[in-house]
């Protein structure tokens, strides 16, 4: 489920003195040096990070140390603490751009793995007949974040659905109360990278696009209830200071 979920502002100024030092080249996206804070895995020590665009249709990339997507939560056996990994693109869509309401907060792209329950309900990644098993098969969400006090102090945080409220929400909305999207497009995880292709509308403008690259686990709040997902370790970030530098190429 993804970042979505809860960013501490906190966490991840404290993260920068451990994340690489990088400089951004425009056409070949955030480039990064190895290296992440102690006890992480290579699997999410990000490398460069780059979103290129072909008419409406933009990939989303992301270049780790190695071993892309090899290592995953351990199962919790219940939703109540639960852990999610995760690859983020923070970017500057509006978030009408896929369906929700427009302004609604921060729009990213996340491809996420959590096997202790399944956000995907429409998709069957595991092609096993089942579509409501699959959630630690690494999949796609958007989410929309913004500052939530309750995650910590300058934290950020999915957007909540109140309860009786009805914003406006994508198609393939999973029925979560909080602004995530589960829309199918499937990641392909192969050696150190990670790839996503993403289709837009033709009335959404993709050149001014800005982004960034995050790796965070995350943890669903022991009473499940707002906020419900939070951030606990940001990993790394491809700018050093989550500024989202990317521009996108064409």
């Amino acid at each position: 489920m993804n970042i979505s979920r809860y960013v501490s502002l906190a966490t991840l100024t404290a993260a920068i003195s451990f994340a690489s030092t990088s400089t951004l080249a425009h056409t070949q996206g955030i480039q990064a040096t190895k290296g992440v804070k102690k006890g992480i895995s290579t699997s999410f020590d990000i490398i460069h990070a780059k979103v290129s665009i072909d008419h409406q249709v933009a990939t989303f990339h992301m270049g780790v140390a190695e071993a892309a997507g090899n290592s995953k939560p351990a199962k919790n056996g219940k939703l109540a603490g639960s852990s999610v990994y995760s690859y983020v693109w923070p970017t500057t869509l509006d978030s009408a751009s896929v369906g929700f309401e427009s302004n609604a907060g921060i729009l990213a792209l996340a491809v996420t793995a959590h096997p202790d329950f399944d956000d995907t309900p429409l998709y069957d990644e595991n092609a096993d007949n089942d579509p409501n098993n699959d959630g630690d098969v690494w999949h796609s969400h958007w989410v929309v974040l913004e500052k939530n006090q309750h995650c910590g102090d300058g934290a950020l945080g999915v957007v909540d659905i109140p309860k009786g409220s009805t914003p406006k929400l994508p198609k393939t909305w999973p029925g979560l109360p909080i602004l995530l999207d589960s829309p199918g497009w499937d990641p392909v995880i192969k050696g150190d990278t990670v790839e996503v292709k993403v289709a837009f509308d033709s009335s959404v403008q993709l050149s001014d696009l800005r982004y960034d690259g995050v790796t965070a686990g995350l943890r669903v709040n022991q009473s499940v209830h707002a906020p419900l997902l939070c951030v606990v370790d940001v990993m790394d970030i491809a700018s050093g200071d989550l500024s989202l530098p990317g521009k996108v190429s064409h």
